[in-house]
């Protein structure tokens, strides 16, 4: 039976793509080198030929582009819609032992996302997010709204990514700004928690891909909150080559 909705195909494929993660974790985890030398699981491979499979069977219209299969040379080009897939966002953490991972797939029209589902496998949560409608969270106790926070009185929470965590940059940036505390994770969680209202402010400077943004960043937009480039332009999608810019992920104004 089809889905009845993109949001409810990318969901659906999500956990799916997750449980196969956790499959493979149980099982062992190998790592290869890609040609780029990142680093790259079976578990990246398996979720990503089960969600490409998934989308291109139900949506055979709109082109999927994938990390892995760009990896390996084969691309598909972006139309005006495309889905954006990283079927395991965090392969670093994932090998390392640690939880911080996550399945992202986005659709973007136009150039901006526009619905996102972001599964944390090792959690069980799954964030979802299509803009002008909402967000939502759904793990062991069902699914439910969800909406980023202004900022507290006390100060921003602020993610920064646990790979990136001495660059100078980000230092320049907190300096002047009322930081409470900072915390160090891998992967699109970090979005998924400033989605959910648990913090406010994540800054990214250095190279990300697409793939590692599409997904989350509706869910942010779709819960209150931005995705924008360091010089405050939205953050798009299609760009040649498909490497983002240093960007600014901000909860509720």
């Amino acid at each position: 039976m089809a889905d009845p909705h993109p949001l409810e195909l990318a969901a659906r494929l999500a956990r799916e793509a997750a449980a196969a993660i956790m499959a493979a974790r149980r099982a062992g985890v190998t790592v290869a080198r890609k040609q780029d030398r990142t680093p790259v699981t079976e578990a990246d491979h398996r979720a990503e030929a089960l969600i490409v499979a998934g989308l291109r069977a139900a949506t055979p219209d709109i082109p999927v582009i994938a990390e892995e299969e760009i990896a390996a040379g084969r691309a598909e080009r972006p139309g005006v819609r495309f889905w954006l897939v990283d079927p395991l966002d965090g392969t670093r953490d994932f090998a390392a032992g640690r939880d911080e991972f996550a399945v992202c797939i986005g659709l973007v029209e136009d150039g901006r996302p526009v619905l996102g589902a972001v599964a944390l496998p090792a959690t069980g949560e799954l964030f979802l997010g299509q803009v002008g409608r909402g967000a939502w969270k759904q793990d062991a106790a069902g699914r439910r709204p969800i909406a980023a926070r202004r900022p507290r009185p006390e100060g921003l929470t602020v993610f920064a990514s646990r790979h990136h965590a001495d660059d100078p940059r980000l230092a320049r940036y907190l300096a002047d700004l009322p930081v409470a505390r900072v915390l160090h994770a891998g992967s699109a969680l970090k979005f998924c928690r400033i989605a959910e209202g648990a913090a406010d402010l994540y800054p990214r400077f250095g190279r990300t891909m697409e793939w590692d943004t599409a997904a989350p960043q509706a869910v942010v937009e779709a819960a209150g909150g931005s995705v924008r480039t360091a010089d405050g332009a939205p953050l798009r999608y299609g760009k040649p080559g498909f490497a983002n810019p240093d960007f600014i992920c901000r909860g509720a104004p």
